[in-house]
Order: C-alpha cells, then sequence, then structure tokens
C-alpha cells in the first residue's frame, strides 16, 4: 500500500479522537481512555510539524504519525485506524513513518525511538521483527492510572 503523509487538521483529529474505538484490551488506546492525551491531540497548536495523518491510495485516512525530538534524537508516536489492526500491515505501515519522518526532518542521527504499553505483546514483537530493541522499561501516568511501557531504539 502507499501512503500519504498530510498535516494533521481539525476534521482527521476529531475523526481519530472519537470515532476510532479499539477492542479489548486496546481500547487502553481510545483518545478518549486520558482527557490530558484528547487535550493535546485535539489542540491545533500542537500539530505543527509533530502531528501527521496517513491516507491510503484511496485517500482514505489509515493512521496517524507523531515526530517530537529529544536531545536531537527522534521520537515516533503512532496509530492504526482500529480496522486495519491485526492484518499484518503494521510492519509496512511503521516503515513508511520512519522513512517519512527521516525524509521530512533530514534526520542524521543513527536511530529512532518509540514506546510502548508493556501489555501490547501484538505491537512489541511487531517492532522487534522490524529491528527495535527494548531499551528499558518505566512507568508512565496515563488513562488515569500510572503504566508500564518500553521503550524500544531502532538503528537506521
Amino acid at each position: 500500500m502507499n501512503y500519504k503523509f498530510v498535516p494533521m487538521n481539525k476534521e482527521y483529529a476529531n475523526e481519530i479522537a472519537y470515532n476510532w474505538k479499539y477492542n479489548g484490551i486496546y481500547s487502553f488506546y481510545d483518545m478518549t481512555a486520558d482527557e490530558d492525551d484528547l487535550m493535546e491531540f485535539l489542540n491545533e497548536n500542537s500539530w505543527a510539524d509533530h502531528y501527521f495523518t496517513v491516507l491510503d491510495d484511496k485517500s482514505k485516512l489509515v493512521g496517524f504519525y507523531s515526530f517530537f525530538f529529544e536531545g536531537g534524537i527522534m521520537s515516533i508516536g503512532l496509530g492504526l485506524k482500529p480496522e486495519l489492526t491485526g492484518r499484518r500491515i503494521g510492519p509496512e505501515f511503521v516503515i513508511a513513518g520512519i522513512n517519512f519522518g527521516v525524509e521530512k526532518f533530514n534526520y542524521k542521527q543513527n536511530y529512532i525511538i518509540l514506546a510502548v504499553a508493556s501489555f501490547n505483546k501484538r505491537a512489541i514483537r511487531a517492532y522487534e521483527k522490524l529491528g527495535f530493541q527494548y531499551v528499558e522499561k518505566y512507568m508512565q501516568k496515563t488513562n488515569g492510572g500510572e503504566f508500564e511501557f518500553i521503550k524500544m531504539k531502532k538503528v537506521i
């Protein structure tokens, strides 16, 4: 599948925030699960050069990406439309996002990082198959509690 990355806009942000509902334990990733995350996601001032929507060949919304930099290192965040999860398109979606970020930001470092909830074994396996490696576990306050996350990095 070919992906097109476009800047986040209000229509896409609202669709993701209010219409994307994940099943079972993955409901953890629903935007409405954490009010602070929801407010940041819907804040148009936080979008510029950070949040991008991902469209498919038919210009249908299939996902989103966020790109942040700390100490010059690119950190990515991503979401795939709930109906598309578990269909084994995750790896190509992740690689497309990495390639977009590297090109868009003229990124010259030799690795990127991401964080994933430690219960999300499906995503962790997919990231490992793409060459991501464990860096550390840490606790993060979100969704009304404190949850364990895993930081992973990939040499590019």
